[in-house]
């Protein structure tokens, strides 16, 4: 059997280079930077540069914070508009190399280069994924990350070594050969590996789990007995680097999707209802950045004994507002939760059938049916609020039901 060649392209600091090529004057210029919510210490920090990271900021930090460890920062909006233009040009490119492209996010995507030796002239994956790298540098602007190997899982965690840091030798592009994922794998820590959050890394830990080669030796029956047999399971193939999932390439199947993993596991529907709608709006304004519209939404909920539970539903006209997906995913949700009550660890929203976004003033003859989901009024008022954050940054304006405190 042929081994996949599969590569995860990463955009690096995505949104910041973004930030400094719209504004080369002013961002551009800035020696550190944050990019995300708003000035005067409001918000989370989206993304940080280089140089902020050096003093210790992150994403996902609270505003605040990151000016107390670094007060000369710069703190300019998201730009959303730019991002989404950038995100397709970098795929455009990244089509030319393989028809076989998924966008796992704005800024990441998995490549299937299966069985294109020959088009590529026989270059080894390594050579193929620099000559990517520095082709969307050219025609974009922007560096990209590359990681490498036989699966999803071993490529996108090759890609995260294969970025610039500070005090490794890191050239942007790391693949890891058929056959040296267990020892590439005895190389990382648990709380590496996507899908390990913090209540199972502590969990974990009281085990004397905290690398991969501390779980390897232990089999199937005593992960059981120590976490129950499903996270085992899932366990002991990703220590291992056992990943079949395929690269599903853009089209009619694509998805724009947001998920988050709890720091613990929540029983509340209210605050279960708040993170997914949330999560909705997210995803919708993506939807709407990239001028489409659509018409299903699937709701993903993983319960505490790693279930994990889909609910979908496809509506007779195409959604885009923010009220609309929300009140969608919410009854989708509320659905799952009455056939089957554990408490949750992760819950997620999907936008499929996707297709051109519908003129958001255009009321029709008669207006909406009494009975619709969404209304023209409801699609007017997103957009509007998108021109808000454009210009005021992503927490200029928050729906109420926003969860106050975010999930990691």
């Amino acid at each position: 059997m042929t081994d996949r060649r599969i590569l995860l392209a990463d955009a690096d600091a995505f949104f910041v280079a973004v930030a400094r090529m719209a504004d080369p004057d002013g961002a551009g210029r800035a020696p550190l930077l944050i990019v995300g919510g708003r000035p005067g210490g409001r918000g989370v920090v989206c993304s940080a540069s280089y140089e902020t990271r050096a003093f210790g900021v992150r994403s996902a930090m609270p505003i605040a914070q990151a000016l107390r460890l670094c007060p000369d920062a710069l703190c300019v909006p998201v730009p959303r508009a730019a991002c989404s233009a950038t995100s397709r040009s970098i795929a455009a490119v990244l089509g030319r190399f393989t028809p076989v492209v998924e966008g796992a996010s704005i800024d990441e995507w998995y490549l299937d280069l299966t069985g294109t030796e020959a088009l590529h002239g026989h270059e080894t994956l390594e050579q193929t994924a620099t000559r990517i790298r520095h082709t969307v540098q050219k025609e974009t602007g922007m560096w990209l990350s590359l990681g490498g190997g036989t699966s999803k899982l071993i490529a996108k965690l090759a890609a995260e070594r294969a970025k610039p840091r500070a005090g490794t030798d890191a050239t942007g592009v790391r693949i890891i050969a058929p056959g040296a994922e267990g020892e590439f794998m005895q190389t990382l820590a648990l709380a590496e590996l996507p899908g390990i959050g913090p209540k199972l890394q502590a969990k974990l830990k009281t085990l004397g789990l905290e690398r991969v080669e501390d779980v390897l030796p232990h089999d199937r029956l005593t992960l059981s007995r120590w976490i129950g047999r499903r996270p085992a399971e899932w366990l002991w193939a990703r220590v291992r680097g056992i990943h079949t999932a395929p690269v599903e390439s853009r089209g009619s199947a694509r998805q724009i999707s947001r998920e988050c993993t709890f720091s613990r596991d929540l029983s509340d529907d209210t605050q279960l209802q708040a993170h997914l709608r949330a999560l909705g709006a997210k995803a919708a304004s993506e939807l709407r950045a990239e001028r489409l519209s659509a018409r299903t939404v699937t709701v993903k909920l993983r319960d505490s004994d790693f279930t994990t539970r889909l609910a979908s539903r496809t509506l007779p006209e195409p959604l885009e507002s923010d009220r609309a997906i929300g009140d969608v995913a919410v009854g989708l949700l509320k659905k799952l939760r009455a056939a089957r009550r554990h408490p949750a660890r992760l819950v997620g929203v999907a936008l499929g059938g996707l297709s051109a976004a519908r003129d958001a003033e255009q009321l029709g003859l008669f207006g909406a049916p009494a009975n619709a989901v969404e209304r023209a009024e409801d699609r007017a008022l997103a957009r509007a609020v998108d021109r808000v954050r454009e210009r005021f940054g992503a927490e200029a304006i928050q729906a109420a039901s926003t969860p106050t405190r975010r999930a990691p």
